[in-house]
């Protein structure tokens, strides 16, 4: 009915493999240094600085605090959700082995 098509891969020409680089050799060659000028003092950053105020910090706290009873949260409801589906399970394969057992005692 339906027959799939087999891709045809075509055979490679030319060179395989990719031509041998040469390389040279190169010498070192010493130069007089120049005298070392004594350091410099890095300039001030441009960055401005961040100043917590009492507010501030007390706003951190409180988005961190949130966050992390989010994600808690989050978590526990998961971890119920795989402990209910185990607990079903294995109410089911208990209720099948009953029926199982209760049907192979009638025979």
């Amino acid at each position: 009915m339906l027959r799939p098509k087999i891709p045809v891969m075509p055979q490679p020409t030319g060179l395989l493999t990719p031509p041998a680089r040469v390389i040279e050799p190169t010498a070192v060659i010493q130069q007089q240094s120049a005298p070392v000028a004594p350091p410099v003092a890095a300039p001030a950053s441009s960055w401005p600085t961040v100043q917590l105020t009492p507010g501030s910090v007390l706003a951190l706290v409180g988005g961190g605090t949130a966050v992390v009873l989010v994600v808690g949260a989050v978590l526990v409801s998961m971890l119920l959700a795989v402990a209910i589906t185990g607990a079903s399970v294995a109410v089911c394969a208990v209720v099948l082995r009953s029926l199982i057992t209760a049907d192979a005692k009638r025979r």
